[in-house]
């Protein structure tokens, strides 16, 4: 008599805590959440930049002149944001402000892009000698602080926006070279390369018909993070009296003007310091979402 037993079938795998755990809407709301901060992003610095190219011929005061009383209140009738501290219109001064602070950022953040691109793209390529010369003069430059550097530039000239500029500019240099060299590093032994060099394409047209092309995207989202850092580190010297020269306006200038009436006046301060802070933020959303948009690995929103 044959015994019968019935199949033997493996258990359901049974659901473990952290499977359980996962949030069902994390992404989704963090993709809608990062979406809402690039839209605003956009919006303000097209509106800004809209305000500030526009400002000469705008119908609104001149930074300099004198419209009211002193200290006036937000939303009086001749400044929309209220007065300084001798009766100028915060609203013109800090529209005239943004243009300054957009024009060095993006200017010195521009010419050390393409000065210090130029160097990373050769030393990356070629390496050796070239390498180490680069590294060389960026290490000394680095080794400078920046604010230490533009205090004592300002003692030795009469700062203005070109000189800070340029400053500026060479302070970025070695981190646009460093960046670019290490980026063309991790192109060079790509499939592509080696095609390109099979084909007969010399150092010339690899750097920049292959190489270049690949990296535009990460360089431009460090060019946009570095113009903000450059926004506030302008607003910084400018605070401390280094910066731009009264009467011509700044954000931390305007901080620096009415740090004194902070408790009794508290919008002379805090307006230039939103105008400031919003215009970070949005650069370096901006930075994120071209990081997280083209960079190998991460996720598209």
């Amino acid at each position: 008599m044959s015994r019968v037993t019935a199949p033997i079938t493996a258990p359901s795998p049974v659901p473990t805590t952290r499977q359980s755990a996962l949030p069902l809407r994390g992404p989704r709301s963090g993709g809608l959440a990062r979406r809402a901060g690039l839209v605003f992003a956009v919006v303000w610095l097209l509106l800004l930049t809209a305000l500030a190219a526009s400002v000469q011929w705008l119908p609104i005061p001149s930074y300099d002149e004198i419209v009211g009383a002193p200290f006036q209140p937000v939303f009086a009738p001749d400044a929309p944001l209220g007065t300084d501290s001798i009766g100028r219109s915060i609203f013109s001064r800090a529209i005239y402000g943004a243009r300054a602070s957009l024009t060095l950022g993006v200017v010195a953040a521009a010419i050390s892009l393409v000065l210090g691109g130029l160097l990373g793209l050769v030393a990356g390529y070629y390496r050796g000698v070239m390498e180490t010369v680069v590294d060389l003069c960026s290490e000394v430059v680095q080794a400078f602080p920046a604010m230490l550097f533009l205090v004592a530039l300002a003692a030795a000239i009469r700062p203005s926006l070109a000189t800070l500029t340029i400053s500026m500019a060479v302070l970025m240099v070695p981190a646009f070279a460093r960046m670019m060299k290490g980026a063309v590093l991790a192109q060079t032994g790509r499939e592509f390369i080696a095609a390109a060099r099979a084909q007969g394409a010399g150092p010339i047209r690899i750097m920049f018909r292959e190489i270049l092309p690949n990296t535009l995207m990460s360089i431009a989202s460090f060019a946009i993070m570095v113009t903000a850092t450059l926004i506030v580190i302008e607003g910084s010297v400018s605070f401390l009296g280094y910066g731009i020269p009264a009467p011509q306006p700044s954000w931390g200038g305007m901080v620096a003007e009415s740090q004194s009436q902070l408790a009794t006046h508290p919008a002379a301060v805090m307006i230039p310091i939103v105008f400031l802070f919003l215009t970070v933020f949005a650069l370096n959303a901006m930075s994120d979402w071209l990081r997280a948009r083209f960079d190998v690995g991460q996720n598209q929103i």
